[in-house]
């Protein structure tokens, strides 16, 4: 079962269960499914392309957490943090830093990299090999480290 069927099914329960906020939450994510299908005109979405969009969204939600709790605006930090946490289940489980380390290593070696000239291109090939299971900012502080 591909994670919009999961989506779709888990909507179903959540409006079973009468709970509102994880059903705006699941609405969001199949609300973005649906675009993302309409504007590139294909009707289907690949596996990756529905953790891209999964990510976008919990990355959001986190976002606009993090500037409701500077403003002290609990009011809407929890409604935005609960969301984030919802959507984030359906990523694959997160790697930890020595996880994301051994795979950066590997790839480093692949890619002959020597430099931070390299960066772009060891970047790349973590992208594509650690897609969802780690966060853009988390891997680029990792290949910084370990190039620089």
């Amino acid at each position: 079962m591909n994670i919009f069927d999961q989506i779709n099914n888990d909507i179903k329960q959540a409006m079973l269960a009468k709970e509102k906020e994880k059903l705006e939450a699941l609405r969001a994510i199949k609300a973005a499914f649906l675009l993302a299908k309409t504007e590139g005109g294909n009707s289907e979405l690949t596996y990756e392309k529905e953790i891209q969009i999964i990510q976008k969204l919990v990355k959001q939600r986190r976002d606009a957490a993090e500037i409701y709790k500077e403003q002290n605006r609990m009011d809407l930090y929890e409604p935005e943090n609960f969301q984030a946490e919802i959507i984030s289940k359906y990523l694959p489980t997160q790697l930890s830093e020595d996880e994301i380390k051994i795979v950066v290593a590997g790839i480093i070696k692949e890619q002959n990299a020597t430099s931070i000239k390299d960066m772009g291109k060891v970047m790349a090939a973590a992208n594509t090999k650690l897609a969802g299971q780690t966060d853009n900012k988390t891997l680029s502080g990792i290949i910084k480290s370990m190039l620089g």
